[in-house]
């Protein structure tokens, strides 16, 4: 009798979670050999974030993967490719971890928010006085 530890791994074909290989790009076009300059071929394997795509993503063999890979660094040496590309979502800052930092921006921020109601309040007078003007314009 054998101990959990030493007990023979089943085989793969066994295993009810089977999955099936993905079939690379490079297999259906039939490529040979990976060029750099051939630019459409390799956005294949490039995320829209211009990450290379992991080998089990594309389906690649090993072989393959290294030629790929290496085949997108040169492009973007050469620049073909982008390093990244621009992404349309900025994300916020942190605000700061020490509280006093933060009583100043606070106290800065009122001060201004202040000025800007004064703002509004003296173009909302000096609308008044135009519309004022205008209707006795209108009137004469």
């Amino acid at each position: 009798m054998t101990s959990k530890k030493n007990k023979a791994r089943t085989p793969r074909e066994v295993n009810p979670k089977k999955f099936k290989k993905k079939t690379s790009a490079l297999v259906t076009e039939k490529v040979d050999f990976v060029d750099y300059k051939d630019v459409n071929l390799l956005n294949r394997f490039v995320s829209d974030r211009s990450k290379i795509r992991n080998r089990r993503v594309a389906g690649n063999t090993v072989q393959q993967q290294r030629d790929i890979a290496q085949a997108i660094k040169i492009a973007r040496e050469m620049a073909l490719i982008p390093y990244a590309k621009r992404v349309s979502q900025t994300r916020a800052g942190r605000p700061p971890r020490d509280g006093e930092g933060r009583r100043e921006r606070n106290e800065e921020q009122v001060a201004s928010s202040q000025v800007e109601e004064l703002d509004v309040d003296l173009d909302i007078d000096a609308d008044d006085e135009m519309a004022d003007e205008m209707a006795e314009e209108v009137q004469a």
